[in-house]
Order: structure tokens, then C-alpha cells, then sequence
């Protein structure tokens, strides 16, 4: 039977979120005990947590989550264990393991930082050399254990975006794959008209 690893962190109240983005606040609204039934009320922006963006987060009448079919949300895995290295730049060995199709997860480890200032402050980067492979060998969604690709002007969020490849942010638990060689990825988001969605992203060994 298949094993399910959760990459994703939790979502609760007063999370940590990107600088300058606005609080998550997941708020009890009324209780089994006084009112006969528990609700919540949760506001949050779309990139809080584990997220995914779509094109429409940068790029000019780009696609909306809710634009994409439900197949480009799953797929093969492919590990890239990229530790030790501040701007991720493109190797020769990965042309053995990237192929059309796959969603490709970073592992870096940064994610042992979420919930630190250090976190947002002082992350590795993708650099252009990877970003222009993985688009070339078609892959359709890049996951890293970081809560951005890069930095302003976001010049690489705007490269992998423009050319359709989906981006999730903020992973976690990477290092439960390691040594894997076949996994499928699902990071299912709900079917939102917006620039990017919270999602819970799931390996299947």
C-alpha cells in the first residue's frame, strides 16, 4: 500500500506570513458547547502557509488557479537535493532525472527556519540557469521548502510563471523523500479565481 508524506505546514491562527502581507486569522465563530455547533471564519491572503501561485501573480492577464484542469495539480515527482547552496543553479547530473511532466520539489532545508525572521530574510534563490532548464525540459510545477524562488524584482517568478509552471511555496518534511526514486506529488488547491491558493501538498510513495 502507498505511503502519504504531508509537505505541507499548518494553517492557524496568526501564522507566519511574507513581510508586509497581511495576518492570517482563523477565528472561532461559535462552539459545539454554547450554540450547538462549531464554526470558523478564516481570513487570509492567498500565499500564507503552503501555497501554490499561478501565472496571474505576476504576469499581466496571466491564468487564475481556477484556470487550470485538475491534472496539472498531480503528478510524477523529482527530488532535487539542492542543500548547502545560495543561489540554486543548474546541474548536468539533472538532466538524468528532470522530465516533461514532473513537478520538481527543491529540497534546501530552509524550512527548518519557518516561523524565524530568518526565514524570510536570509533564503536560497533559484538561479536563472535552473529556472531556464526546467522550463525547457517541461516540467509543470517547481515546490521548494522556501517561501519565494527569489527576490524583488522577482524576475524568476515572473520566467517559471510566464511559461505556465506552477510554483509551490513553503513545503515542508522534504527530507522524508529522500532516497526516493519514484513519487507522486498532489497539491490539489480549491477551484479559486485568484492569483495563487493555500493547498495541501501530499507525496504518495
Amino acid at each position: 500500500m502507498a505511503r502519504l508524506v504531508d509537505l505541507s505546514h499548518p494553517m492557524v491562527d496568526g501564522m507566519p506570513v511574507y513581510p508586509g502581507d497581511d495576518p492570517t486569522r482563523l477565528v472561532q465563530t461559535s462552539s459545539a458547547a454554547e450554540d450547538g455547533y462549531a464554526s470558523f471564519r478564516l481570513e487570509t491572503g492567498m500565499h500564507a502557509g503552503t501555497h501554490i501561485d499561478a501565472p496571474l501573480h505576476f504576469i499581466p492577464g496571466g491564468a487564475p488557479v481556477s484556470a487550470f484542469p485538475v491534472e496539472a495539480f498531480a503528478g510524477k515527482g523529482c527530488l532535487l537535493d539542492v542543500r548547502g547552496q545560495s543561489v540554486i543553479e543548474y546541474k548536468p547530473e539533472y538532466e538524468a532525472v528532470v522530465t516533461a511532466g514532473d513537478i520538481v520539489l527543491l529540497r534546501t532545508d530552509h524550512s527548518l527556519n519557518y516561523g524565524t525572521a530568518a526565514y524570510y530574510q536570509d533564503h536560497p534563490i533559484v538561479g536563472e540557469t535552473l529556472a531556464e532548464f526546467l522550463i525547457a525540459a517541461g516540467i509543470k510545477m517547481l515546490g521548494m521548502d522556501l517561501p519565494s524562488p527569489d527576490l524583488p524584482p522577482f524576475a524568476i517568478h515572473k520566467l517559471l510563471l510566464g511559461a505556465n509552471v506552477l510554483l509551490l511555496e513553503n513545503l515542508t518534511n522534504l527530507s522524508a523523500l529522500t532516497g526516493c526514486i519514484r513519487f507522486e506529488v498532489i497539491a490539489f488547491p480549491i477551484r479559486i479565481a485568484a492569483e495563487g491558493c493555500p493547498v495541501r501538498v501530499v507525496a504518495r510513495i
